[in-house]
């Protein structure tokens, strides 16, 4: 009886063996793009284990022959991680929490009042992030300079806010079209006032779009080179990423040191995206839904 049951089973499925091929073939070309991305990641890791000799001698696609740890220290000594690291870390997380406040009170007044000003506004955004973003270059210098904001921690600040708020604001006015408007209304009611009600009812449900806006301007701004190096000269200021560029120059490049010093910059960022993929996953699947 249990044979004939099982018999009776496979009959009735369908023929999934032009489908298994099809799956089959999907993952075969997304395994080969998968291996194109990860192969520099590979590369710089592999490098960075690696002596002189072995780089320069060697095989450059071989492996090392030991975990040399001396081009860390290196890296640590020659970058002076000791400032470059804190001074990223500080101008990173003081900028992306700034634009979350801003970005998700300004998307909110937007989304929930109609008035002409606010759509003016939103669209006022928009426009910023249509403008190349090398355009932006000289004004913002032109009035960092004049505003004697050149060469100072709260300058590279404002220059970050400034240059990602556009794109924030876009990013959460999507998802805020999500939100239930009878959840303020119920909170107005029960006598919330505007505050309470963005932070105690609308911000929680906010989580997904935050996270998506705090990921992906923590990798702008902790990988920016041209905006750091155009407003800091001053040693005790640079960025992590405007030092390994002394790595790099015309007479020589210390390319070990470099490759050990770029593993420890993208550690931070790849932990940070660790514990927010659930949340970024779900926010960018949204807006890009709702957008």
């Amino acid at each position: 009886m249990t044979a004939l049951f099982r018999k009776k089973q496979k009959e009735d499925l369908p023929d999934s063996t032009p489908y298994t091929k099809e799956t089959m073939l999907t993952q075969i070309v997304m395994t080969l793009f998968a291996f194109l991305f990860i192969a520099p990641i590979i590369i710089i890791l592999n490098y960075s284990f690696k002596s002189k000799k072995e780089l320069y001698l060697g095989n450059p696609l071989s492996l090392p022959q030991s975990l040399n740890l001396d081009n860390y220290v290196k890296a640590y000594d020659k970058l002076n991680m000791k400032f470059t690291f804190i001074n990223t870390f500080f101008y990173t997380a003081c900028s992306v929490l700034i634009l979350a406040l801003l970005c998700g009170t300004t998307a909110w007044a937007i989304a929930r009042c109609k008035k002409k000003f606010f759509q003016f506004a939103y669209i006022y955004f928009i426009i910023g992030i249509l403008i190349p973003y090398q355009a932006l270059f000289l004004p913002i210098y032109t009035i960092g300079y004049k505003m004697h904001l050149t060469n100072t921690r709260y300058g590279i600040i404002f220059m970050y806010v400034a240059t990602g708020i556009s794109f924030g604001v876009f990013l959460m006015n999507s998802f805020m079209n999500t939100v239930p408007l009878e959840l303020e209304e119920s909170a107005r009611i029960d006598g919330c006032s505007v505050f309470k009600t963005y932070f105690v009812v609308v911000l929680p449900l906010l989580k997904p779009a935050m996270a998506t806006l705090i990921v992906m301007q923590s990798f702008q701004i902790w990988n920016d080179y041209l905006l750091a190096s155009l407003y800091v000269s001053k040693k005790q200021l640079k960025t992590l990423t405007v030092a390994i560029q002394s790595l790099f120059s015309a007479q020589s490049s210390d390319y070990t040191t470099a490759m050990a010093a770029i593993v420890i910059s993208v550690l931070p960022i790849a932990v940070l995206f660790l514990f927010l993929q659930k949340y970024f996953i779900k926010g960018m699947t949204v807006g890009a839904v709702k957008g």
